[in-house]
């Protein structure tokens, strides 16, 4: 907590250290790191939303678009030129100022790996900028040109190619604003326990205490709604029994990423009230086609038809969850092709069969990675990767099952020779079949699957070219139909996440792509 009491703080009960005036989140694991651009996860994306401003905003509880540190935005004719318009005035809580020169700073260092702040001279992977804008600075699918300031408000993006979506991706929580003089300050250590974050946006982050919390104070020069509470507490809690058990007993105030198995015992307590969030991810499961077995496209349609997907989320989700056999959630379902079905068919025979064609009769034995912590898309990773191993071990396919801590995980799954097979998956962090195809199937997100398809590359390219439904789905209808038949990305569900607060918790409206804002939640009667 604050830095002059944290050793007391810490020696008080938990109900003690949060107090009246304090709203406290369960999240489900700790950020792998709070340096803007170099995570793609959502225990990173939400403090990170807290402490930074983005160019643009989602309206609250929605996918569409507001202003943020912009105030506008517009694109010429075709979008190979942005330009974005800032609030004027506005500075980051170190009392910099948050302009045009600001932005490119942060652009720069996230897109140019030899600025004097960037990958390399930091030793970082800014791993989101790479998978959502195609590339580096000098690489042949980068999507940005130049970026530079027009005066001290006006920040103009030149592209390499046409990109309607720009002002979505700059939306994403990936890519909030950082203060250019903290970041040259801490250096490498910039987003880390030991360099907190400094933004401009709804909240300043006082402490982060590794295995533990994180704790803001809101920003009283934010630009938008000033939260009326104290303080906020995002506590690490990875089991999503405990986190509920916390709730229950008012340790925390609210929480995500519940077991969709604990709605029953949300709805059955009288002060708490359960919260299910609409839709928009994919849990799959990555095969990677640098193995010998699953570089066979028999090995992996069999793969594909011997995990009863069905079965598997009627067990796991209590309802909250659909599978299909399509990598883009139902609320995209405009851009999904009729000539693929409507899900695999269950056929452990046919599986079998599969792969003595493809020469082992007698099988073989694979590693599945699982997450050690709940997400979304799966809360419960580690009983759904048994249930899977049983349906590959029925069969012929030995499973061993595997797994790390989170950030290690992240990283090691793009490491040689990487995961044989691995559970992941994506919540849209803006309404476009864009974001889930290019992070997954795009040039720059093929180090986990070793699996690249130009085809889909160029469809990408033309569908994002265009801000035409119509010539959109055309080439979204096509890559639905590339990507089931690879069979490289398995997707498992798209699950609705459950969600749940004390009663007393007013104004939280998570949207489909976040779980932000928290500032003008309202605590009146928390004791």
């Amino acid at each position: 907590m604050f830095n002059k009491i944290i050793l007391a703080t810490l020696a008080l009960s938990i109900p003690s250290a949060a107090g009246a005036a304090s709203l406290v989140y369960g999240a489900g694991g700790e950020p792998v790191s709070l340096d803007s651009g170099t995570i793609t996860d959502n225990n990173s994306s939400t403090p990170q939303t807290l402490v930074y401003d983005t160019l643009v905003k989602f309206k609250k509880g929605t996918s569409n678009l507001a202003p943020g540190l912009a105030l506008q935005w517009k694109a010429n004719k075709d979008a190979t030129e942005w330009t974005f318009y800032l609030r004027p005035g506005v500075k980051f809580t170190d009392g910099t100022p948050a302009n045009a020169d600001a932005v490119v700073f942060n652009i720069n260092r996230w897109w140019d790996q030899d600025a004097p702040t960037g990958a390399k001279a930091f030793g970082k992977t800014f791993i989101s900028w790479q998978f959502v804008m195609g590339g580096f600075k000098g690489e042949p699918n980068s999507l940005v040109k130049s970026v530079r300031a027009d005066g001290p408000n006006k920040v103009v993006f030149t592209l390499t190619r046409p990109f309607a979506p720009l002002p979505e991706t700059m939306a994403t929580s990936f890519f909030g604003i950082a203060s250019p003089t903290a970041v040259k300050k801490a250096g490498a250590k910039y987003g880390t326990p030991a360099a907190l974050p400094v933004g401009s946006g709804p909240f300043v982050m006082q402490s982060w205490t590794s295995g533990d919390r994180i704790t803001l104070v809101p920003n009283k020069n934010f630009w938008g709604t000033k939260a009326k509470y104290d303080q906020l507490i995002l506590r690490f809690i990875k089991d999503p029994s405990a986190r509920l058990n916390e709730l229950k007993s008012g340790n925390i105030d609210f929480t995500t990423d519940l077991n969709p198995e604990q709605l029953g015992a949300v709805k059955a307590d009288k002060n708490l009230t359960p919260v299910i969030i609409p839709s928009f991810n994919v849990g799959s499961l990555s095969l990677n086609t640098a193995n010998k077995y699953l570089a066979n496209e028999k090995v992996r349609r069999a793969i594909s038809i011997a995990i009863n997907k069905k079965a598997i989320v009627d067990s796991f989700w209590n309802g909250l969850g659909v599978s299909d056999a399509n990598f883009l959630p139902p609320a995209l379902d405009w851009a999904n092709s009729q000539k693929v079905p409507a899900d695999y068919k269950y056929d452990p025979a046919a599986a079998k069969k599969l792969l003595a064609e493809a020469g082992y009769p007698n099988g073989f034995t694979l590693d599945l990675w699982y997450m050690p912590v709940s997400r979304p898309y799966f809360p419960t990773p580690k009983p759904i990767a048994e249930a899977m191993a049983a349906d590959l071990g029925a069969i012929g396919i030995k499973v061993n099952l595997k797994t790390e801590d989170w950030a290690k995980y992240l990283q090691d799954r793009f490491k040689a020779p990487g995961f044989d097979m691995y559970m992941i998956g994506w919540t849209g962090p803006y309404a476009s079949p864009y974001t889930f195809y290019y992070t997954y199937f795009g040039d720059e997100s093929s180090q986990d699957t070793n699996y690249k398809n130009a085809k889909i590359s160029e469809l990408l390219r033309q569908a994002s070219a265009s801000s035409d439904r119509a010539v959109q789905a055309k080439a979204y209808a096509q890559i639905n139909e590339l990507t089931y038949e690879a069979n490289v990305r398995l997707p498992v569900v798209h699950s609705r996440p459950l969600a749940a607060t004390r009663s007393y918790v007013k104004g939280w409206m998570p949207g489909p792509s976040s779980i932000i804002p928290f500032e003008d939640i309202t605590l009146d009667g928390k004791k």
